[in-house]
């Protein structure tokens, strides 16, 4: 298997994710915009993914069962001993309602379904979100969601066209698709459904997704150029532009 060349600048995309994440919870007055560190592990996810399944099946290393064997292994262990833990702590302070909920959340993650379950409860800014220690798995519902979709994409337009500007091209028409469509169900679940909790759909974090992939695919159209100055400090301004926004979203009360 080819190995995906480390990007010590993911790492540091990765730390901004977490510190923002984790300020935003502390007290969100101090870190706004705190909560987009989710939507930049989803770029990251999208981005490392892509790279690892196209080195693979340039190489014709790459197998489905593999893949996902990969990610089971990966993912589970920690799944388990988490939700676990969790399980037990709820299961002593937590009354029987909100116990039943955080049992039904844990549940569907087993599967990757927790965000479309979520998505009908509760919005991620309602104060009973605050009261279920698993909501944050969602998240990882959304990505596995796109890992079974996405290497289809991947393995079809690849090995039909052999052309990476191809699978560039559709995937751009996927990502605009999908941005166009993000503004249906904001609309739709909120104004008819009355659901403000578009924020757990995949519909929605699937553009996120696409568009790390989009740079990968667009990383590999490029066969390797260098990095030039230039380009360096584009990377360093819309590092300083990721920064600011995040720290000067308003305050939701």
């Amino acid at each position: 298997m080819q190995t995906v060349r480390y990007r010590p600048e993911i790492d540091g995309l990765r730390a901004v994710a977490v510190l923002s994440v984790i300020i935003f919870h502390l007290n969100n007055r101090w870190l706004p915009g705190g909560f987009l560190g989710v939507d930049i592990f989803f770029v990251i996810s999208g981005f490392l993914i892509t790279n690892i399944i196209l080195s693979e099946i340039q190489n014709g290393s790459f197998s489905f069962r593999d893949f996902y064997t990969r990610r089971i292994k990966r993912i589970y262990p920690a799944f388990i001993a988490a939700v676990s833990l969790a399980s037990v702590i709820a299961s002593q302070i937590f009354l029987y309602e909100d116990f039943n909920q955080m049992r039904k959340t844990v549940e569907l993650s087993a599967v990757f379904l927790s965000n479309i379950y979520l998505g009908f409860q509760q919005g991620y800014f309602d104060l009973s979100a605050d009261e279920n220690p698993v909501l944050h798995i969602w998240s990882l519902a959304v990505e596995e969601q796109y890992y079974l979709l996405y290497p289809l994409l991947l393995i079809f337009c690849y090995k039909k066209t052999k052309s990476l500007r191809v699978l560039r091209n559709i995937s751009i028409i996927l990502f605009l698709i999908l941005t166009a469509s993000s503004f249906l169900p904001s609309g739709f679940y909120t104004d008819i459904l009355n659901q403000p909790n578009t924020y757990y759909l995949s519909t929605l974090r699937f553009p996120e997704l696409l568009a790390g992939s989009l740079l990968a695919v667009y990383g590999q159209t490029q066969n390797g150029r260098r990095q030039t100055a230039n380009s360096k400090w584009k990377t360093a301004v819309a590092f300083i532009t990721l920064l600011r926004r995040i720290a000067c979203l308003p305050v939701r009360d």
